[in-house]
């Protein structure tokens, strides 16, 4: 039987997962469907339909077990209201066995109650020992399986939410991105943008996840561009590179007339050329030609020596 495989989503911005639904007829996007996970079965939304099969996840795809009913849809939301009172229960315990650094961000019941996972944070990159606090959530709830899950800090921004370091109402990964992209200083620098902490540090203390948006479009402009401190021959007269603005093309240069008198000035990239590349080529038209014989040849140089 060919595999049909669909997207599935278990949260509003949530990462998709994929999933075999070949014994599930007809399903598709805005469907709701329980699925079979490593965290055991849950609840989710179809959110594509796979025109061509994705790479093969190790052991395989998982299947969709069938679609959620009524019934599902209405547990899903009972769980999901007891969450917050699980979460300040987890805090508590937390506090009063003095796990210092552990911040419980967040607690997760899967659609039947039958599962409950604790998020949570700890400062220390040291393995924090959470046996004690376990025990005491699985007493709490003795009939549900106890997960305590170690998140990041950009997770931690995410299911937190609020205001953007830049001052945008909704941060960008609570309000559109599915999954964080490896972020470096170098995306910063290829742009331009100060190093200051201030300026390239989003609310979860980590390198600002936009830094990465605009990125691509940086490095293919600057390709097309002189470097810094190029010699380049303008309308203006020659000069050396002393900035770049690859968003519109263009470059600074410093110019320096006859008289000494320097100036900065705007060109874009058709307005000028490389000075080494024009050099060779008066140099090339200076030299002898060694081609043409006795009157065969019309170049107008003088013959070589040779």
């Amino acid at each position: 039987m060919e595999k049909k495989i669909i997207g599935v989503r278990f949260t509003k911005i949530g990462k998709i997962y994929h999933f075999d639904s070949s014994s599930v007829p007809d399903v598709g996007p805005g469907d709701h469907v329980i699925v079979d996970t490593s965290r055991g079965k849950h609840l989710g939304e179809v959110v594509q339909l796979m025109k061509e099969l994705p790479p093969k996840p190790d052991g395989g795809w998982r299947s969709v077990e069938r679609r959620a009913t009524p019934r599902d849809l209405l547990l899903l939301q009972s769980w999901q209201s007891k969450q917050v009172e699980a979460m300040i229960n987890c805090r508590a315990r937390a506090a009063e066995l003095g796990l210092e650094g552990v911040k419980i961000v967040a607690a997760e019941y899967n659609y039947d109650g039958s599962r409950l996972a604790f998020m949570f944070n700890a400062e220390s990159e040291e393995k924090v020992d959470l046996k004690s606090l376990k025990k005491d959530m699985q007493n709490l709830y003795p009939n549900t399986y106890i997960e305590l899950r170690q998140i990041g800090p950009r997770d931690v921004a995410k299911i937190i939410g609020g205001m953007g370091a830049c001052g945008i109402e909704t941060r960008c990964c609570s309000k559109f991105l599915t999954e964080f992209s490896p972020i470096s200083i170098k995306m910063a620098k290829e742009q331009g943008i100060s190093l200051t902490p201030e300026e390239i540090t989003g609310m979860c203390g980590r390198l600002r996840c936009c830094l990465i948006y605009e990125y691509e479009q940086y490095v293919e402009a600057r390709k097309q561009l002189p470097r810094r401190n190029k010699k380049v021959v303008t309308p203006k007269g020659e000069g050396k590179v002393i900035d770049i603005l690859p968003m519109s093309n263009q470059v600074v240069v410093l110019i320096e007339d006859a008289e000494g008198k320097r100036s900065r000035e705007t060109f874009t990239k058709d307005d000028i050329q490389p000075w080494d590349e024009l050099e060779a080529l008066r140099r090339k038209s200076e030299a002898p030609c060694d081609r043409h014989d006795n009157g065969g040849c019309t170049c107008g140089k003088s013959r070589s020596k040779n």
